[in-house]
């Protein structure tokens, strides 16, 4: 049998819980190729994360609170490939010579590794892994300037520190990553301080980029950052809804499915 890793197998759990609201034991063993009792045993795991609660013969979905705030490296995992897409998408609205704003998250930290091969760059963040990442292995001729801040389970630096220290810099374009997106609360976080801290990030003045996966819709986090409207680009992926698609493309400046050949090509002939 193939041998699945148990962040991987997580990941696909949540994914099908997201997906369906519950799943089943034996389900999970014929589809992840694993026993019994290593599917429970990562049930039980990702019950004691606060995902899912588990019932007799597998496990439903638990909704996230409005304040429950996962950890980076669990939320690596979660839609990688949709993220992937996004990231590849976002970095090539970047120039050599520019100088770009990265929040803190998941998808934002894949903008940040392909960002490490742009001349010139200015990259300013109050994200620590994105930091570590361009300091460690991007060019010797960019600048990277990390904010400073109290450190979030998410790994972000927030707090007056931060949002003072970004309030003095000026850049061409923001990638900002998001808790959630809804049509009421906007763009939106469990952490209140990280809310204020991406607020000093978008007032940095550049081009508001929203990068977030499909799942991120319908989520509200209990802050937010800013209204839809405020944002020029969203990057997201070909799993979002019609729906979802449509209130944001009335509602944002312009709507980018990553992975669709038609969406870039058009958001292609926008940008020249």
């Amino acid at each position: 049998p193939r041998t699945v890793l148990a962040p991987q197998r997580h990941a696909y759990i949540l994914e099908r819980l997201r997906a369906d609201g519950a799943v089943r034991v034996s389900e999970l063993m014929r589809e992840l190729e694993v026993s019994d009792m290593t599917v429970r045993r990562d049930l039980e795991m990702l019950e004691s994360q606060g995902h899912l609660v588990t019932v007799h013969g597998g496990a439903t979905l638990l909704r996230e609170s409005a304040v429950h705030e996962p950890g980076f490296d669990p939320k690596r995992t979660l839609e990688h490939e949709a993220k992937l897409a996004i990231a590849q998408r976002a970095a090539a609205m970047v120039e050599p010579g520019m100088a770009v704003a990265v929040s803190a998250g998941s998808t934002t930290y894949e903008v940040s590794r392909r960002l490490a091969e742009v001349p010139r760059l200015t990259v300013v963040t109050n994200s620590v892994p994105a930091a570590e990442v361009l300091y460690h292995g991007g060019r010797s001729d960019q600048t990277i300037i990390l904010s400073g801040g109290v450190r979030t389970p998410s790994d972000a630096l927030v707090g007056p520190f931060a949002v003072s220290a970004l309030r003095a810099v000026n850049v061409d374009l923001v990638f900002l990553g998001v808790h959630g997106i809804h049509e009421r609360a906007g763009f939106t976080t469990p952490n209140m301080l990280e809310a204020e801290t991406d607020q000093a990030l978008i007032e940095t003045g550049g081009q508001l980029v929203v990068t977030a996966d499909h799942t991120k819709w319908g989520i509200t986090g209990v802050s937010t950052i800013a209204r839809l409207e405020r944002a020029d680009i969203v990057i997201t992926d070909e799993g979002l809804g019609e729906e979802a698609r449509a209130v944001l493309e009335e509602r944002v400046g312009q709507v980018i499915l990553a992975g669709s050949r038609e969406t870039t090509t058009a958001a292609a002939r926008l940008e020249r």
